[in-house]
């Protein structure tokens, strides 16, 4: 079979397409026929060396879909020709639903990889495809849809009727807690560095923006009292939306973008009561619940670009150098 391969961490060129063995499903496991992944920033820090962990040789991406065409021992066999959507994670999450295990991992590294024709899973981590979506649209969604998922409800408890401030929303985490949170009832408010992506956001439901390259998005946020924050780059964001944060707000980081060193006003914290936490991921249990979400709700995934998977090398240095909104997709 094809398969994305990397042997060493030189850039985006070290990628190659190469061809190896179709793997068996073991016991307990299911082979699934990928007919498309989708690409994430992680897939830029692994090629470049700068992921935590390093295992390679490793086949890149942890975001599929497909079609089950073998199962191992112990697997109901009715299970083969199902269309479903890869759980991005390992079968070692831990026994605390709220937090990883310290050794939690995901496909891609150091687990098989899905930019390939084929991948063997636990059979209880392919859920059914959501059948308003094709498969381009589903392999858009495991981890980037997960990861919003879980800031916003298991860790925010976003509320109908809450205002909500998403940073960054030309990335696939916040497009994704857009259309989560519009769902669920919230007023969004965004920021971007692109006049463009604020106003498809507009499109899609959010009540504002904020273009974060304007010195004066301080003042013009904090006209807007927020009660959730989700922010994937919180050294830039932070300091300019902590003055709008309502008493009993909730602030989410996904990730650090933008630096790694926040200043917060630690005053300000216990007066107003405000939690700031932490996320990534999330558990199989929360990867059904959001595609239930997904299903009940008929939402749909931003594309930005599809590629084959013939030319998967050009489409990471798509991501890396000329990304607009939504997600890269590979078909397979």
């Amino acid at each position: 079979m094809k398969a994305l391969r990397l042997d060493t961490p030189e850039g985006t060129q070290s990628a190659r397409l190469t061809t190896l063995e179709p793997p068996a499903p073991g016991p307990g496991q299911v082979r699934v026929a990928l007919k498309a992944a989708s690409l994430n920033h992680r897939e830029l820090w692994i090629v470049r060396g700068q992921y935590p962990g390093m295992q390679l040789p490793a086949t890149l991406g942890c975001d599929g879909a497909g079609i089950v065409d073998a199962v191992g021992d112990g697997v109901d066999a009715s299970l083969v020709g199902s269309e479903v959507v890869l759980y991005p994670g390992l079968d070692n999450w831990g026994p605390d639903p709220l937090l990883p295990a310290a050794g939690f991992g995901l496909l891609g590294m150091p687990g098989a990889g899905t930019l390939a024709e084929a991948i063997c899973v636990p059979a209880a981590h392919v859920p059914p495809k959501p059948s308003h979506l094709n498969f381009e649209e589903a392999a858009a969604l495991p981890l980037a849809m997960l990861t919003a998922w879980r800031a916003l409800t298991t860790k925010a408890h976003l509320k109908q009727g809450e205002t909500l401030l998403l940073t960054g929303v030309g990335g696939g985490v916040a497009m994704s807690a857009l259309k989560l949170a519009l769902a669920m009832g919230a007023e969004v408010y965004v920021t971007s560095g692109s006049d463009g992506t604020l106003a498809r956001a507009a499109e899609l439901g959010a009540r504002g923006g904020f273009n974060y390259r304007d010195s004066n998005w301080r003042k013009a946020v904090a006209a807007v009292r927020l009660d959730v924050v989700v922010d994937g780059a919180p050294a830039a964001g932070y300091p300019n939306y902590c003055r709008a944060l309502r008493r009993g707000a909730r602030v989410v980081f996904y990730g650090s973008t933008a630096g790694v060193d926040v200043n917060i006003n630690v005053p300000e914290l216990f007066i107003k009561n405000i939690t700031i936490t932490g996320t990534n991921v999330g558990t199989l249990e929360e990867f059904r619940a959001v595609l239930d979400f997904i299903g009940r709700h008929a939402i749909r995934p931003e594309i930005d670009r599809s590629f084959k998977l013939d030319d998967a090398v050009a489409a990471l240095q798509y991501l890396e150098t000329s990304h607009g909104l939504g997600k890269v997709v590979v078909r397979i």
